[in-house]
């Protein structure tokens, strides 16, 4: 997914943060959401960055688990092999508010072996 993509370039670029699509990558990608929550960023300043790291985590999943994106009405989703649909985009919001992890979610799209 492109949102992904240009999440990895960016991060690499100005975060100095190396995601390489791994399920580790994950908690570095959790740890910057908390960090953001920390310096107090309005939820408006940081939606798209949110969005990103989502993608980023759905594509962790989808490599991992050989599931595919499914899109509708502007929402974006993992379906993994086993039917489930997975909202990596929803749980970076939830990261945002500290009710979430993208590290868990793949986790548990995966398994339970991550």
């Amino acid at each position: 997914m492109r949102w992904a993509a240009d999440t990895v370039t960016a991060m690499r670029e100005g975060a100095r943060l190396r995601l390489d699509y791994s399920a580790r990558s994950l908690w570095s990608v959790d740890r910057a959401i908390e960090d953001i929550r920390r310096e107090g960023a309005p939820y408006a300043a940081v939606e798209a960055v949110l969005r990103g790291f989502g993608a980023y985590a759905g594509e962790v999943i989808v490599r991992r688990t050989g599931g595919e994106w499914w899109a509708s009405g502007g929402e974006h989703w993992v379906r993994t092999p086993d039917g489930r649909l997975w909202d990596p985009v929803e749980e970076a919001r939830r990261c945002y508010t500290a009710e979430g992890s993208l590290r868990l979610l793949c986790r548990d799209a995966s398994g339970g072996d991550g």
